[in-house]
């Protein structure tokens, strides 16, 4: 496809991957696009590359609108090679352009290409003057690496914003409105796998985007579509990374002789017999980087497993060390689970662990082998009890 126009001498000229289904531990169903914006000014800048084999892709797209020899500046915003990997083969074209990046992004962009670009580090309002169109930088360390930054282009009023208020998303269309509820998911899972852990560093980016009082007519980050209601977006990550969640509930589990699952459905049906929102997920059928998706929106969070050999289902343990990694704020959770002769020892485990994450924990169930309608009717209770905690 061509290169877009996305504002007055701005232009898409990145990559779409139709056909990406993992990217580290995130599923990706709906592949991805790989985000560079062209700005045509006296001076030529580019924003970001594209990922390393999509080279010739974003080529064609600069060659539709100028010779790339003619390219000024490259800005590098993060230095991960989905963002940075075609950079090599532009700068063989662009044999006159400069990198700027932030100084950690320099470090790293040697690191990753053993280069000796001319580079530039910037840091927090400077600026680049192109011409008619203004640049100011503005650091995002650990949003989601080190060496993140974002581009604001003051005249367009468009913030580059690169991993942040991204989403894994491959389109044809660049905006938002032309895709539909489908990127609004896809933003909320990115926020959930890969931006949550750093919730405390959003809320302070934000504030501090807020005090600088810039005027934002769009977000254009380096995954998915563009922005064009960018209050909407800025305020999702304000809730999300204060922990603000709905009065909702998301069970977790994994099961041997399905006593486990007989108890995620009786807890089920005790929430929904309160009248609150609930999901349960099968850890061995269902998408992992969806369930954390659900999470983030969640309140409380319920987590079964049986016994087996002393310890937690492998899957359960697997996902349990992937939440950590994750670490979504301010939700409360529970214990189930199922046992033949290690009363209490599901419970105990993932408490410990759903401690270490930083939740709440507000205690657990636990039954022998089969659940009969007594259990049954425990598991039920325990439902109606547990929700009464997120009133």
């Amino acid at each position: 496809m061509p290169a877009i126009k996305i504002a007055s001498d701005i232009y898409w000229v990145g990559a779409i991957d139709w056909n990406l289904r993992s990217c580290g531990s995130y599923n990706t169903p709906r592949g991805t696009t790989y985000n560079a914006y062209l700005i045509k000014d006296e001076k030529i800048a580019l924003i970001d590359t594209v990922k390393g084999g999509f080279e010739a892709e974003m080529l064609e797209k600069i060659r539709e609108i100028i010779d790339p020899a003619k390219i000024d500046y490259c800005i590098s915003q993060h230095s991960e090679q989905d963002h940075s990997g075609a950079l090599p083969e532009l700068m063989k074209a662009a044999t006159k352009a400069k990198v700027i990046c932030t100084q950690a992004g320099k470090e790293n962009l040697a690191s990753h290409f053993g280069t000796d670009w001319d580079a530039r580090a910037v840091k927090t309002g400077d600026r680049l003057t192109l011409g008619k169109k203004t640049l100011m930088f503005i650091e995002a360390k650990m949003l989601h690496w080190p060496d993140n930054m974002f581009t604001y282009a003051k005249e367009d009023k468009i913030l580059f914003s690169n991993d942040a208020f991204g989403q894994h998303i491959a389109t044809a269309q660049r905006f938002d409105d032309e895709v539909g509820h489908e990127a609004f998911e896809e933003f909320t899972k990115y926020f959930a796998v890969i931006v949550s852990v750093y919730s405390n560093m959003v809320q302070e980016k934000i504030k501090e985007i807020e005090e600088m009082a810039l005027d934002i007519k769009m977000i254009a980050p380096a995954h998915g579509v563009i922005w064009k209601e960018p209050k909407r977006i800025l305020g999702a990550y304000k809730k999300w990374s204060s922990g603000e969640s709905e009065r909702k509930v998301t069970i977790v589990f994994d099961t041997m002789w399905q006593s486990t699952a007989v108890m995620a459905d009786e807890i089920a049906r005790g929430i929904i017999h309160e009248g609150v929102p609930v999901r349960a997920f099968s850890l061995r059928s269902s998408d992992w980087t969806e369930i954390i998706r659900e999470i983030i929106e969640s309140r409380l969070i319920l987590i079964g497993s049986p016994v087996l050999n002393m310890n937690l289902y492998p899957t359960v343990g697997g996902f349990l060390t992937f939440l950590k990694g994750i670490r979504p704020p301010n939700k409360k959770a529970a214990a189930f689970g199922s046992y033949g002769w290690s009363k209490g020892l599901a419970v105990k485990i993932i408490n410990e662990e759903l401690e270490k994450i930083g939740f709440k924990v507000l205690g657990g169930i636990d039954i022998k082998y089969i659940p009969f309608q007594k259990q049954r009717e425990e598991c039920f209770q325990f439902g109606r009890k547990i929700v009464k905690e997120i009133e």
